[in-house]
């Protein structure tokens, strides 16, 4: 059992959230700059600036579960990898938003499909006791993501007085180029070789690297068993339906917490309570800090919590920061007061929906339709989170500028997660692949 090697291939497939994170984030230091530059309505900014990477998005997750299947995990990570290249130049060199929005839908198809294949990946490679921290590594990378894209954003912004905002979108380029790179030198999941290509000894050769050797038979015979009655099995074909229903709801209580209302329109958010717009840029990063600092508590826990206790705490946190913050921008309260809920929110959110989503969605479904029970559920995830921002512009302009109600609309939301979590929410923690197939399949 070589530990390095599966920590070193578990990273480098996690630097595909970093990317997700930065290029979805990124945007939020452009936004008013590039709605300036070609005078577009609230409603088209939303819908053709703003979310067209969510889109994207959306047929990345909902479609990604194909190429991971028929031509593998790792030479679909790869092509992603071009994807989020392609996407930063393009949008850097965009000269109207037609072209803009195209290239950054390239990029979001990226985003959808690294959420289905590098949890996928990862949660196939490691061990039971291992996965729920190697699988969140995907998360902290996107967080890790979100915070470089926040301070790039500002620095550049500090720096660049012209065009800024192309220098924002194209740095982009850099990191997708060396994870492009890397990721040729993963190998292929262990479980896609003997469920896909029926190759065993290619598959315990993998399993040699990153299971002991006493546990390699074992797991096998495992997978082995889990794919013998379930060949061109269908993930909608009833026997999955409690799983889809689970990925389904943790999915779409993600959006509906306003996650990615507040990360995308941070800056926006930050001078609607009074804050200066340089500043705004500024405090922007310390969503990003807290966001990090609490994603590693997180990734910390979730092998030792495990995944419904990370939840409860999450959910608790959410309702509270969420009232609150809904009642300081009605009340017109303090900056700092906004400024501190609003952290508390990103908190909670990291150290439960943050740490938990990728973990969870990539555990409850069986091997033989693992890929397409993630691209189920990010396919979810990713349906809400465009409509969200799409229609946050409009919102907020019909609200006054004052976004109170949304932040009230998210806070019942999540009041009706907590209850999800309570009575509906299995645990997974430390459980193998194979044995939760059976406590969550119907045979």
């Amino acid at each position: 059992m070589n530990q390095r090697k599966l920590l070193y291939w578990s990273v480098t497939v996690a630097v595909a959230g970093f990317l997700f994170g930065f290029d979805t984030i990124v945007i939020s230091g452009a936004d008013e700059a590039i709605q300036a530059l070609w005078n577009t309505s609230e409603l088209f900014h939303g819908w053709f600036i703003m979310s067209m990477a969510l889109w994207g998005t959306v047929i990345g997750a909902l479609f990604g579960g194909i190429p991971c299947d028929r031509i593998g995990r790792k030479k679909t990570l790869f092509w992603i990898g071009v994807l989020y290249l392609v996407s930063a130049l393009g949008s850097a060199l965009a000269w109207n938003p037609y072209v803009f929005s195209f290239f950054r839908f390239i990029g979001g198809v990226g985003v959808g499909a690294s959420s289905v294949a590098a949890p996928t990946y990862i949660a196939e490679i490691a061990s039971a006791k291992q996965r729920g921290r190697l699988v969140a590594s995907y998360q902290f990378n996107i967080v890790f993501g979100i915070l470089i894209a926040f301070l790039s954003n500002y620095f550049i912004g500090k720096w660049i007085e012209e065009n800024a905002w192309r220098w924002m979108l194209g740095v982009e380029a850099i990191p997708a180029l060396v994870y492009t790179l890397l990721v040729l030198g993963v190998p292929n999941s262990p479980r896609w070789l003997m469920n896909k290509r029926r190759d065993e000894g290619g598959a315990r050769a993998v399993l040699m690297n990153v299971y002991p050797k006493k546990e390699v038979d074992r797991a096998i015979r495992a997978i082995k068993e889990s794919f013998r009655e379930r060949v061109h099995s269908n993930v909608f074909s009833g026997k999955y339906t409690k799983s889809l229903i689970l990925a389904f709801l943790l999915a779409m209580f993600n959006q509906l917490s306003g996650i990615n209302f507040v990360l995308y329109y941070a800056p926006r958010l930050l001078k609607a309570a009074g804050i200066g717009a340089e500043d705004a840029l500024l405090q922007s990063t310390s969503i990003g800090v807290v966001n990090l600092i609490f994603t590693l508590v997180g990734v910390y826990l979730i092998d030792r919590a495990g995944r419904k206790r990370l939840m409860l705490i999450g959910s608790i946190g959410y309702i509270i920061s969420l009232g609150v913050v809904a009642w300081a921008y009605y009340a017109a309260a303090s900056s700092i007061l906004l400024l501190t809920f609003v952290l508390i929110f990103i908190a909670s959110h990291a150290i439960g929906q943050g740490a938990v989503i990728w973990v969870f969605i990539s555990e409850i479904f069986p091997n033989e339709v693992r890929a397409s029970g993630q691209a189920w559920g990010t396919g979810t995830h990713w349906v809400f989170a465009a409509l969200i921002t799409a229609f946050t512009p409009f919102f907020i302009g019909l609200v006054g500028k004052n976004p109170w109600p949304l932040f009230l609309f998210f806070c019942i939301a999540m009041i009706f997660q907590l209850l999800w979590v309570i009575f509906m929410m299995p645990e997974t923690k430390g459980k193998t692949l194979e044995e939760l197939e059976k406590e969550l399949v119907h045979l």
